[in-house]
């Protein structure tokens, strides 16, 4: 999240409002920058800046393998061509809170402060369930956030999470990241091993290592991940197994991700580094939140003006992918 941008209005009458003004917006900076430390989106989308009205997002299938030709043979010839593409593009956010110039006048700066971190915190939770609902809303092709409808479609006009991405060029299979089962270290082994397994659109194998676990915070599932993931032997054999999954995982646990999908919880598994390289879930800031005063005329209030432009969508799908007991419509594990 870049840092805020602060211009006072024009007429601002710094006799009556001056004081005021730079404590406020100490206080919006630091409320925000303290909820960005908090903020899982630069942990599960890729965070890019643009200058542009849209950004288009896409990728290119992998060259053919290299051939033995002999000697003096010559080079064979390879392409690759650009795979399925997205358009990204930030909308504009708003809101205000006004000081009235009673408070000013009998030095209500307690509540004066107050008022500024909830504006600030009010910005930096809507980023962040707008965030979380686009991920959990993967599942289908669009959700409804504040009345308006946003695409949850990756670029191939799949949802995000779907059973059946097809191929663009024809040459590899259909491939799943959407998956029906309970969490179980035998499931968590599946949905890795499956999306080891993923391809590009010319059915070669990517580099995909999943390194992340992303669950709501429900009590009992987190209890279930982390004996999973945390100890060194096999929590479901009497022998103690070596449980070679201790030490794979950063565990997330994002408290604004819905608790349940289909009325069971669910987990997700992301390669972090793959997301990055290949641009994969990007998240477009346009213009970071720009807060300016002005005085109302009518009735001496200071109003405080938030204004930020930013979206999200979902670019390619092979870093990424969800299974729960109650998901509908994905390969079923069990």
């Amino acid at each position: 999240m870049a840092d805020i941008i602060f211009s006072k209005g024009s007429g601002l009458n710094d006799s009556v409002y001056g004081k005021s003004q730079e404590p406020i917006r100490a206080v919006i900076q630091k409320s925000v920058e303290s909820f960005e430390r908090a903020s899982m989106i630069d942990k599960v989308f890729y965070m890019d800046t643009s200058r542009n009205f849209a950004e288009k997002y896409t990728s290119e299938t992998a060259l053919g393998d290299f051939e033995d030709v002999g000697e003096n043979g010559a080079y064979p010839k390879t392409g690759m061509r650009e795979g399925y593409s997205k358009v990204i593009e930030p909308t504009t956010w708003k809101s205000s809170f006004e000081v009235t110039q009673e408070m000013v006048e009998d030095a209500k700066y307690g509540k004066i402060k107050s008022r500024a971190g909830i504006f600030a915190t009010s910005y930096a939770r809507t980023r962040e369930k707008f965030a979380a609902g686009m991920l959990a809303g993967g599942a289908g092709e669009s959700i409804t956030f504040g009345g308006r409808v946003y695409s949850t479609a990756c670029a191939d006009g799949k949802p995000l999470f779907a059973a059946d991405h097809p191929s663009i060029t024809g040459r590899g299979a259909a491939q799943a990241n959407l998956f029906q089962a309970a969490f179980s270290v035998e499931t968590l082994d599946a949905v890795q091993e499956r999306m080891q397994g993923f391809t590009d659109d010319d059915g070669n194998l990517l580099d995909v290592a999943p390194n992340t676990i992303l669950i709501p915070n429900v009590g009992s599932l987190k209890r279930q991940v982390l004996a999973a993931v945390g100890s060194d032997l096999d929590p479901n054999t009497a022998n103690n197994a070596l449980n070679f999954q201790v030490g794979l995982w950063n565990v997330l646990v994002w408290n604004y991700l819905p608790k349940t999908i289909g009325g069971k919880p669910y987990f997700i598994l992301m390669d972090a580094d793959f997301k990055d390289s290949y641009e994969c879930l990007p998240w477009v800031d346009r213009l970071p939140l720009s807060v300016r005063s002005d005085i109302d005329p009518n009735t001496d209030a200071n109003v405080f003006k938030g204004r930020a432009r930013f979206g999200a969508g979902f670019n390619n799908w092979r870093c990424i992918a969800l299974c729960g007991e109650g998901v509908t419509g994905g390969v079923s594990l069990e």
